[in-house]
């Protein structure tokens, strides 16, 4: 039977008369990649948000490697990390400074060139935060988020406004997370990223889950039943020609 990394069971979430999260029930297993995807207002930062123990949970209960949410938080804290959807870092900042600081706030040491290096941003050690272009962000993001080995990571639409190049070499980032034997969860409005990405997805609407399945067990079922789409079969897409074109090389 797989171990669970994170249980949620009956988890609620009210705001006066809306109920934001209805009694919603899963679990993660330890070392994949699951999406929670949903249209905005489906319940899906909500949900992350009491995970994270960032807001108060209502109704229901939630642990994360056996630590329960509502009763131990601090204790959450030091087994997640969280990289947001808009980094801020202080502009003047050097890079390995930042990361210095990161894990000084967790009481660790770490070998800060090692870490920038995992994120290709080595060559940039001693540069300033304002000089990074948002790519170059996500990925210190990411870095500063995993200085204190947390066994749950969460991503919020991590390749937001990025370019093809940018977002692919992410998604090789996200993946190598993963192939450390850290747990990942994120949420993506690009499709085509959580069906290459995810080992499985949670689907959500109206505060509730609709569907919880692999991406390609989801496609499955909505083939049988009966839906059906004209096809045209490409080798290739825009995207392929324009890397093709331009080279996987990071332009920063």
């Amino acid at each position: 039977m797989a171990e669970f990394i994170l249980k949620v069971n009956k988890l609620t979430k009210k705001y006066a008369d809306n109920l934001a999260v209805d009694s919603i029930s899963f679990n993660v297993k330890k070392g994949e990649i699951f999406g929670i995807l949903g249209p905005n207002g489906a319940g899906k930062t909500t949900t992350l948000e009491m995970i994270e123990t960032l807001r108060e949970i209502d109704g229901g209960s939630i642990t994360v490697d056996g630590i329960d949410v509502a009763t131990k938080p601090n204790a959450v804290k030091q087994a997640i990390g969280v990289q947001p959807q808009t980094a801020a870092f202080q502009d003047k900042q050097k890079l390995s400074e930042i990361i210095e600081m990161f894990a000084a706030a967790y009481g660790e040491k770490v070998n800060i060139q090692e870490f920038l290096d995992d994120v290709e941003l080595g060559d940039k050690a001693n540069d300033y935060a304002e000089s990074l272009s948002g790519g170059q962000r996500q990925r210190l993001s990411i870095a500063a988020a995993l200085v204190h080995s947390p066994r749950l990571f969460f991503l919020d639409e991590p390749t937001t406004g990025l370019d093809p190049q940018a977002r692919r070499n992410l998604w090789d980032l996200i993946q190598s997370i993963r192939d450390k034997g850290v747990t990942v969860i994120l949420t993506t409005h690009y499709l085509e990223e959580a069906e290459l990405l995810c080992d499985r997805v949670a689907i959500m609407d109206n505060g509730k889950i609709i569907a919880l399945d692999s991406p390609r067990n989801l496609i499955q079922q909505l083939l049988k039943r009966g839906f059906k789409k004209e096809q045209h079969v490409e080798q290739a897409n825009l995207e392929d020609v324009f890397i093709d074109l331009t080279g996987k090389g990071l332009r920063e």
